[in-house]
């Protein structure tokens, strides 16, 4: 275990040297903020809470910043050292490689959710001085699901960025299809969803289908769980959605668990069987 802390820690303070660190949580905060002072207009209308706008706001764009920012984090974890010579270095000394790719995916992981929880925190404590309206426990306690499960999330894409990372001989093929991936799960499979159930008309797609087809894409399972219920999905209009496909939170969250473990088993298999 010690290992693998040390591991986790060397790719800390990389990322505290390579500004990833503050640049991710100077990002997230940034939008964050920007959202949370300009996107409250519609409470209002809907009889909801500003922070209930806000889970809103953020998980909608938590889908498409997220996944891209544990990619660019990722895609070079393994080949990118291999590249550099400093792979070799790291496994002369007594560390397996199993315990290289945990002890990386920690650090990164560690990383994201600082950037995660600094960067939105901001937001939710700026709603909170500035006297946001009426703000009850249902809603603090989805914002406190929404940064949890963005972490996820994260660790979702972090682990698909290993697998790629462990597959391609090269920084620059890892990072094109890093960039094909964040594509396909962030637009294009909604997209050809959408397409599929206009076309369908629910002729074909019944409710347990479309849970199957929800779940084999994490930023859907992602948005069901922040965006499905309660105030945030009257404001998102993900409620329906939600009705249909009848998947409990618990059976999301392991979905999303799922897809953060096997990439990651998949990358160690893969790397341990890989030629130096």
């Amino acid at each position: 275990m010690s290992t693998i802390l040390v591991i986790a820690e060397k790719e800390i303070r990389e990322g505290l040297r390579n500004r990833w660190v503050l640049a991710t949580t100077l990002l997230l905060a940034t939008l964050a903020l920007s959202l949370t002072f300009l996107g409250s207009a519609p409470t209002g209308n809907v009889g909801a809470s500003p922070l209930d706008v806000v889970i809103v706001s953020l998980s909608s764009l938590s889908v498409f910043l997220v996944p891209l920012i544990a990619l660019l984090i990722s895609h070079d974890a393994v080949v990118g050292e291999m590249e550099r010579g400093t792979m070799l270095l790291l496994l002369s000394y007594p560390v397996r490689r199993w315990q290289v790719i945990v002890g990386k995916f920690i650090g990164h992981l560690a990383i994201l959710g600082f950037s995660t929880l600094v960067g939105y925190g901001c937001a939710a404590l700026a709603l909170a001085f500035t006297g946001g309206g009426d703000i009850g426990r249902e809603s603090w306690a989805a914002f406190a699901s929404l940064i949890g499960s963005s972490v996820l999330l994260g660790a979702v894409f972090v682990a698909i960025g290993y697998l790629v990372s462990a597959l391609v001989g090269e920084r620059g093929t890892a990072g094109g299809v890093a960039i094909g991936i964040w594509l396909v799960f962030v637009l294009v499979y909604d997209m050809a969803l959408l397409g599929l159930l206009v076309v369908d008309q629910g002729r074909t797609v019944t409710g347990g289908m479309l849970n199957a087809l929800l779940l084999m894409n994490p930023t859907d399972a992602y948005r069901l769980i922040n965006l499905g219920s309660g105030s945030a999905g009257a404001i998102s209009g993900m409620g329906g959605v939600a009705d249909i496909a009848t998947l409990a939170p618990a059976a999301l969250l392991a979905a999303l668990l799922a897809w953060a473990l096997v990439p990651l088993a998949a990358a160690i298999f893969v790397f341990s069987r890989r030629e130096l």
